[in-house]
């Protein structure tokens, strides 16, 4: 059983945030004209058992936010969005003693609830509680602790960081140092968890290993960089977007390709990451990797979407195709791994970050995202 599950529930104090409420999903393009997402004042009560209060400093837009815009990803609304930041602990809820007040700490978008088949896969496979209350749009432990004028807001995979204040379970965060600046640290919650946990987790390469990245947004760009991170020499980044080939190049890509041209040339790798979340970027990974090699997908295309796959060729050639949610990272083990990285010098996890925004942006952030002319977008907070 949890915490929230094992000590009763007592009344806390509410306090006045401002966040960012999506109303409905589906609306047309562009955002910033039919406006889905409202900023507006919300009631927040204080943390409950196993639950923390955290003062929000920076929060990344992650495709993951547009898909519930968009409706590829079905959600309750309205709900305050935001799953990728970082923050300090204001308030500390019953049970609450493993973590200081004042502590920055990474928001992480699924908890683990630590009982569950999913805990116990050592990060193969989801936490079924974790699962089952961010598709319901409570924390961790089935409560909601938002409102808006007496009535309730959902909670955006147990986290809704687009605002001011955000209250969590605790087994939704992760503890960093306070040298670890608020931008790094949320990237390192949700972009670096996904396309590094690709790299670490599951491809695994030594530095001989022949490593493609196809989609280079914020999770691809991850992959990137943690490959160069732990001494793999060839990294090459494959996209549609001829800007996002120089960005990952600049990054420390050995070479960069238009997937049409990568495809042409009949490019083979050991190692493929496909971090778009198209079933035809997944067909190009799929075919970019060599006999006996591995294809990681950590994107996520919308429910439905059919891909093409030979089976003699998976049979033939010996090869792999490997899905990995969130990286299929243990968050409470991988983050410190990546905050080390950084801090010696070895990540660049500020090559992530496109552009600082206010909360009040979001509307065309989001526009901005879906034309893919953005790696990380990251909100901050005064």
């Amino acid at each position: 059983m949890t915490i929230e599950e094992t000590i009763p529930a007592t009344k806390t104090a509410t306090r006045i945030i401002r966040g960012a409420v999506l109303e409905a999903t589906g609306a047309e393009r562009p955002y910033l004209n039919s406006q889905p997402i409202q900023v507006r004042e919300l009631e927040l009560e204080g943390p409950g058992p196993g639950e923390i209060l955290v003062r929000i400093e920076a929060a990344g837009i992650c495709h993951s936010d547009l898909s519930v815009v968009n409706g590829n990803r079905p959600r309750p609304v309205p709900m305050l969005l935001g799953h990728e930041a970082a923050g300090i602990v204001e308030e500390l809820g019953e049970g609450v003693n493993d973590i200081p007040l004042g502590q920055r700490v990474v928001m992480t978008f699924l908890p683990r609830c630590g009982d569950c088949d999913g805990c116990r896969s050592n990060g193969k496979t989801p936490c079924e509680k974790g699962t089952a209350s961010n598709t319901e749009g409570s924390l961790l432990g089935g409560s909601r602790r938002l409102s808006r004028n007496g009535q309730p807001v959902q909670h955006h995979l147990g986290v809704s960081a687009f605002a001011t204040h955000a209250v969590v379970s605790r087994r939704s965060v992760v503890p960093v140092g306070s040298d670890v600046p608020a931008h790094i640290a949320a990237l390192l919650g949700c972009a670096l968890l996904t396309g590094g946990g690709a790299i670490l987790n599951v491809a695994k390469p030594g530095p001989a290993t022949r490593v493609a990245i196809v989609g280079l947004g914020g999770v691809g760009m991850a992959a990137l960089i943690t490959a160069k991170a732990i001494g793999v020499e060839q990294v090459v980044g494959i996209d549609t977007v001829p800007a996002k080939l120089e960005a990952a190049r600049g990054l420390g890509a050995t070479d960069a390709v238009m997937s049409e041209a990568a495809l042409e040339r009949g490019l083979k790798f050991d190692a493929v990451i496909e971090a778009a979340g198209h079933p035809r970027a997944l067909e190009a990974a799929i075919s970019l990797t060599k006999p006996g090699g591995i294809t990681v997908t950590v994107g996520l295309p919308a429910p439905g979407q059919p891909a093409t796959i030979d089976p003699l060729a998976l049979t033939a050639e010996a090869r792999s195709i490997v899905g990995s949610y969130l990286g299929s990272a243990v968050p409470a083990h991988d983050i410190p791994i990546y905050e080390e990285l950084w801090r010696t010098g070895e990540l660049a996890v500020e090559g992530l970050v496109s552009d600082t925004i206010p909360l009040d942006e979001i509307n065309q952030a989001m526009d901005t995202l879906d034309g893919g002319h953005a790696l990380r977008q990251i909100i901050t907070f005064s």
